[in-house]
């Protein structure tokens, strides 16, 4: 396969399975937090992971809040998704499965972090466009990053009537991000 076909190949297996992933976790984040079940979102988010969660929770347990079928799934996805990223590279590049668990872990950690920086900066701009508004996106977006926020919010005080605990998350969140041994193949 040509270079260009196998790059454009890589890069739509990735898009697919990081937005199915990304679906799976707000599945999760959405649970631990208390999310409105009823909201639209949160529906189309159950509806969408409901299938493959419904067939793991058969053989997995919940604990509590936590819903481990979805974060099960969440592993077996990224596993997936980075054994097709190695078979469809250009250099053919192989691992030992240990490895490729590995990199599952660390995929799913950058994968939330990076979830939590986009969700923290629609939120921010909801609040600056929109401030006061309620919509079924931004109540999804306080239930999921209030939790991440309001630690912060009781150590740095609002500057001069502006909040700055985004900023400081996202900031912490990119570090995170970065200081984790991610393959740059698999980000």
């Amino acid at each position: 396969m040509p270079v260009n076909a196998s790059n454009a190949l890589l890069f739509l297996v990735d898009t697919v399975f990081t937005l199915y992933i990304i679906t799976v976790l707000l599945r999760v984040l959405m649970q631990i937090s208390y999310a409105d079940y009823k909201n639209p979102i949160s529906q189309f988010v159950w509806q969408v992971t409901q299938p493959p969660v419904g067939l793991l929770a058969r053989i997995i347990p919940r604990w509590r809040t936590v819903d481990i079928p979805a974060i099960t799934l969440v592993f077996i996805l990224c596993f997936i998704n980075i054994q097709l990223d190695l078979l469809l590279h250009p250099l053919d590049v192989s691992a030992p499965i240990a490895s490729v668990a590995w990199w599952s872990l660390l995929k799913i950690l950058v994968t939330l972090c990076n979830l939590y920086f986009f969700t923290i900066l629609v939120q921010v701009l909801f609040s600056w466009l929109s401030p006061g508004t309620h919509t079924p996106a931004s109540a999804v977006l306080w239930s999921i990053n209030e939790p991440l926020l309001r630690p912060v919010r009781g150590i740095i005080p609002a500057l001069g009537g502006l909040d700055i605990s985004p900023v400081v998350i996202v900031i912490v969140l990119q570090v995170i991000s970065r200081l984790l041994p991610l393959p740059g193949l698999f980000r």
